[in-house]
């Protein structure tokens, strides 16, 4: 990917965010993608832990930026994606691992590019991704995510 194409953040005020659980209502998924630095999602203990994503329509995502609370990182992260494939019985929604990342046990913000190039993700239509938190960084398995942004394109 080069550094000079632009990315939009493909989440809006039509995705729909789902997560594995929540702490309490005070760190709701809302929180995820408000833009606030002083709110966060946290959730209960135990792994894994998902956050899944799913945009209003095809998406080709090429960088996930998540900014955690040192201590509560989900240190291992598989990323799943949603897509549709065409099917003799016609078109069949299909969840299938598209890589692992690996955050770093910090508070700042980590990117993580997502290479579409010769892969079988490229001419996907991605309807929604989920990050799968298979190991945290907190022994009881819990993950704090402050802010959640997913770039890429808008298929048309």
């Amino acid at each position: 990917m080069s550094n000079s194409e632009a990315l939009d953040n493909l989440i809006n005020e039509d995705t729909r965010i789902k997560v594995s659980s929540t702490l309490d209502k005070s760190v709701s998924k809302k929180c995820l993608i408000d833009g606030s630095p002083e709110t966060c999602w946290t959730s209960q203990q135990g792994t894994p832990q998902y956050i899944q994503v799913s945009f209003p329509s095809p998406v080709l995502p090429k960088r996930i930026e998540l900014t955690f609370q040192g201590g509560f990182v989900g240190t291992r992260c598989s990323v799943e994606v949603l897509s549709t494939s065409k099917t003799d019985g016609g078109e069949t929604p299909t969840w299938r691992v598209f890589t692992q990342i690996y955050p770093e046990d910090v508070n700042r913000k980590q990117s993580f590019d997502l290479i579409t190039e010769g892969t079988e993700l490229m001419g996907l239509r991605v309807e929604s991704i989920k990050l799968v938190f298979e190991e945290s960084s907190d022994f009881f398995g819990r993950i704090t995510v402050y802010d959640l942004q997913v770039l890429g394109v808008t298929m048309s």
